[in-house]
């Protein structure tokens, strides 16, 4: 008789990419014993595509995790090698952090966290199989079996297979069945996932190729160097302590010779041949790509980035792809600076098996199957960040459905997380979703800099802030409004001293005295600009001084978006009962029916954005909905 090895624990995270990572250490830090699985311990937090963190409104994603209690900001606070504050030309709603990483450092020191986290285990193993019993019409989790067929009994079960699950590499005619990097592919999952009646979708993205440093000619490239000031990730990180040497990136363009190579062989592309089944992403595309969609372009964007400190492999940015291994080398031979090229690891495209994500509810639960959580890649979205807030989200859900409390659910007023959320779980997409600040009404009160201000409060509630820290959150929050406050109340009259400084910045002179907060609104002035005529000024931190200018310049534009989100919270806190049946419902035009029936919004906020839903039929349902609660009452 064979046996097989069993072991009990509570929550089982199914990868070890930056989902997996997030909500294994939500998990173990919420008390919950943790089994994270993982192909390859070697592949821990691994960066298999682009070697940075952040971005446009990805730095916001980071920035958010980091405020509820996440680990991203502070691994890559330690970790980066060059930073940027990007868009700091335009408002304050889109300044985004990027940082470069070094690739091997950012696993490494994820790894240790991970290692040296309390109720938490690391098996490199590959799961095969989801352990269910039937409770009338909905599944509940039992666990997990192994390949190898050993079996871990859980409460909850978190998928962050990431790109992992029937991984086909390809480029050219050549395909191989491995995960990025070459990594074993998770082959059997799928299976076990359609045979609970989970809907399978199969997406593909790429990358470009790695070249050795040695090989490029910097002096025909434009050096691009990071902020002469590091602004930190983590809320937590002392600034001081990111102020380092930082390497440069290098900025080169495409020509109309190497959109000539890629139109002359275009039909050797996988992705034109049909070879490649997989829906890639609208907004990271591949170099044949973008010489196809945008044939009026001579040229476009190719950054070169370093992947590390201590290796010679640089990333080639803005040109990934799948052509075969030959038109690789003469479209990346043609771009100025890389004449003799030596590429280290070809540029590929990969496929893989993903999630359509409206079978989930807003907490990342499964509908259907009671205990059953899923974050990252395998939800349908696309990149580092995107994937680590959802890790965070479905880990402290997990967590909080054993501990028999609400899940967390942030909406679209309180957090771009809110926003990716409720996109996957709402909105059909058709390819791999990625985030963008156009995606969110409420960008003015969203922004990356209060971020702790925002969402502090709720981790501290989860359990995953400490003390310290929330007390820290209320100091600053204190002097914030006490220093807002003494602005609106402090006048500057006519002095020679004001004179100066009004010339200075090209300001309209004063006639009469005037509130240091109606200078701030000036264009051509800022809270930092008038410290010389403000002998009251008190000491306080970058970050207190920053919120004050912010609230200040911006006040009817935050008061304004403050009413927008007052009447949006009026739909959002209109709950629909599990179980309405949308067929009982008189004047719903069908496909709002079908629509609702396929989704089953959880309130009539979410109904109102799902496609195919009109204004008509959400006043029907608001309608009905208040007749049935008539009814009852």
């Amino acid at each position: 008789m064979n046996t097989v090895y069993k072991e009990t624990c509570q929550a089982v995270v199914v990868g070890a990419g930056h989902a997996g990572c997030e909500a294994a250490l939500a998990c173990a830090r919420l008390g919950i014993e943790t089994v994270m699985f993982t192909v390859s311990v070697d592949s821990i937090a691994l960066m298999p595509c682009n070697p940075n963190i952040g971005g446009t409104s990805k730095g916001h994603l980071v920035r958010e995790i980091d405020a509820l209690g996440g680990e991203m900001g502070k691994n890559i606070d330690k970790t980066f090698i060059q930073s940027k504050m990007l868009n700091v030309s335009k408002g304050p709603a889109v300044h985004s952090l990027r940082a470069q990483a070094d690739k091997s450092e950012y696993s490494r020191s994820m790894r240790r966290v991970l290692e040296n986290t309390d109720h938490l285990s690391i098996v490199q193993a590959e799961v095969a199989e989801i352990l269910t019993e039937e409770d009338g019409d909905r599944k509940i989790i039992r666990g997990v079996r192994t390949v190898s067929g050993a079996v871990y009994e859980a409460q909850a079960v978190i998928l962050c297979t990431g790109t992992y699950l029937r991984a086909r590499c390809i480029y050219g005619d050549v395909s191989s069945y491995t995960g990025p990097n070459g990594l074993q592919a998770a082959n059997h999952l799928t299976d076990s996932l359609k045979n609970l009646g989970v809907e399978m979708l199969r997406f593909k993205t790429g990358t470009p190729a790695r070249i050795d440093k040695r090989s490029i000619d910097f002096s025909k490239m434009e050096e691009q160097f990071g902020d002469e000031r590091v602004v930190p990730f983590s809320f937590t990180t002392d600034p001081e302590s990111v102020q380092i040497p930082q390497v440069s990136c290098w900025l080169t363009y495409t020509n109309e010779r190497t959109h000539e190579i890629i139109r002359e062989n275009l039909d050797r592309s996988p992705l034109y041949s049909g070879m490649i089944e997989g829906t890639g992403p609208r907004y990271c595309p591949s170099i044949e790509d973008k010489v196809v969609r945008f044939a009026d372009k001579n040229r476009h964007q190719v950054f070169i980035e370093p992947e590390g400190l201590y290796t010679n492999e640089m990333y080639v940015g803005g040109m990934s792809s799948s052509l075969p291994e030959d038109v690789q080398h003469a479209m990346y031979s043609s771009v100025a600076g890389l004449e003799h090229v030596r590429i280290v690891r070809n540029a590929y495209a990969i496929e893989y098996d993903c999630i359509d994500a409206r079978q989930l509810y807003p907490s990342l639960e499964f509908k259907k199957i009671h205990g059953l959580f899923s974050g990252g890649q395998f939800n349908g979205s696309s990149g580092y960040e995107e994937a680590a807030a959802q890790g965070l989200i479905a880990g402290i859900n997990a967590a909080r459905m054993i501990l028999k409390k609400e899940p967390l659910v942030l909406d679209r007023s309180q957090a771009y997380i809110g926003v990716l959320i409720d996109d996957l779980v709402t909105k059909e997409n058709r390819e791999p979703y990625r985030m963008m600040t156009s995606r969110s009404e409420y960008r003015l009160l969203l922004r990356q800099d209060n971020a702790d201000l925002r969402l502090t409060k709720i981790g501290y509630e989860v359990g995953l802030i400490p003390e310290e820290r929330y007390q820290e959150l209320l100091e600053k929050e204190r002097q914030i409004n006490e220093e807002i406050h003494r602005v609106e109340k402090a006048y500057v009259g006519t002095s020679e001293e004001v004179k100066r400084l009004l010339e200075q910045y090209g300001s309209t002179p004063l006639h009469s005295g005037i509130s240091l907060a109606e200078l701030i609104r000036r264009p051509e002035l800022n809270y930092d600009a008038l410290a010389p005529v403000d002998p009251e000024r008190p000491e306080l931190l970058r970050g207190v001084a920053e919120q004050v200018n912010i609230h200040i310049k911006y006040d009817g534009y935050i008061r304004r978006q403050q009413k927008q989100v007052e009447q949006f919270q009026k739909l959002e806190n209109k709950r629909i009962p599990d179980d309405l049946d949308y067929d009982e419902v008189p004047s719903l035009r069908l496909e709002a029916r079908q629509k609702l029936k396929a989704v089953r919004p959880v309130s009539v906020g979410q109904a109102s954005r799902i496609s195919g839903v009109s204004p008509a039929d959400i006043s029907v349902l608001l309608v009905w909905l208040e007749q049935k609660k008539g009814r009852k009452g």
